[in-house]
Parts: C-alpha cells; sequence; structure tokens
C-alpha cells in the first residue's frame, strides 16, 4: 500500500508541478497588457518630473522623491513583456523588438543607466543635479528607446 500511495503522490506532484508551470505562461496578449499598463504607470509618474525639470511646474522635492521611489520599480516591470510570443500581437512596439533584440537589450540597459543617475540625483536632494538627470533619462534613456522601437502616435 505504501508503495501505491508513493506513487500517486509522486504522480499528483509532478502533474501539479507541471499544471503550475502552464498557468504560469501568460497569453501574449496579456503580456502586452501589463507592459503597456506598466509604461502608462511610468509616464503617470515620470511626467510630473519631467515637467518640473522643464520648468512647466513648481519644483517639488517631496513628489520628486516619491515619484522616484515608484519608478524604481515600475521602470523594472515592461521588460519581461516583450516575449518573442508577442511579436505579432497588435501594440505600439515596433517589429525591431524582435528583429533586432540586441539593439533592444542595449537600449532598455541604456534607460537602466540614465535612470540609475537620476536615483542618485534625487538621493542627493540637489535640484539643478534631479533636473538635468531627469532631461537626460528622457532624451537619452525613453527617447533612446521610443524612437527605434515605439509607433509614433497617430
Amino acid at each position: 500500500m505504501s508503495k501505491r500511495f508513493l506513487a500517486l503522490a509522486l504522480g499528483a506532484a509532478l502533474g501539479g508541478g507541471y499544471a503550475a508551470s502552464a498557468l504560469a505562461q501568460a497569453k501574449p496578449e496579456v503580456l502586452v497588457e501589463q507592459r503597456e499598463a506598466a509604461m502608462t504607470l511610468q509616464a503617470k509618474y515620470f511626467y510630473p518630473i519631467v515637467f518640473m525639470a522643464q520648468g512647466r511646474i513648481p519644483y517639488d522635492a517631496a513628489i520628486v522623491s516619491r515619484n522616484i521611489g515608484y519608478l524604481e520599480v515600475l521602470t523594472k516591470l515592461a521588460w519581461d513583456g516583450f516575449q518573442p510570443s508577442t511579436a505579432d500581437v497588435k501594440s505600439k512596439a515596433l517589429p525591431a523588438v524582435f528583429s533586432d533584440p540586441a539593439k533592444f537589450k542595449a537600449a532598455g540597459e541604456n534607460f537602466q543607466a540614465e535612470f540609475a543617475k537620476l536615483v542618485a540625483a534625487a538621493k542627493s536632494g540637489n535640484e539643478a543635479a534631479v533636473k538635468t538627470a531627469v532631461l537626460d533619462t528622457n532624451t537619452k534613456g525613453c527617447n533612446g528607446c521610443h524612437n527605434d522601437f515605439r509607433a509614433k502616435a497617430q
């Protein structure tokens, strides 16, 4: 009886593992929705800081600090949604994301490097350094990827 129980337990464990693996693999449409949602939230928390850096709204160090804290997580979320399985799903991603993945990866790494400078500037509390880093992150980081890998708004 114990051999039979062991065999059943082993079968259930293996079967459960395969089922969990299948459930963990998101559908391509879901991956696109998730990455787009992450990018939308990035814009929500990044653009007020850009507007401060441009002088369009007053600088508020508390908002900068809070938003940078949110962005430290948000800027990492979208990347795993750019799976090859999503290449044929309608989105703003250009085919180059999938046809030139090395260049896309380099652009993402460049964005992360620029954003790390912004985090350091925000932690320093130096308003001028934050403003410079925000604008650099926007032009060298965000736009560096969007210019080559994101469809222009119609």
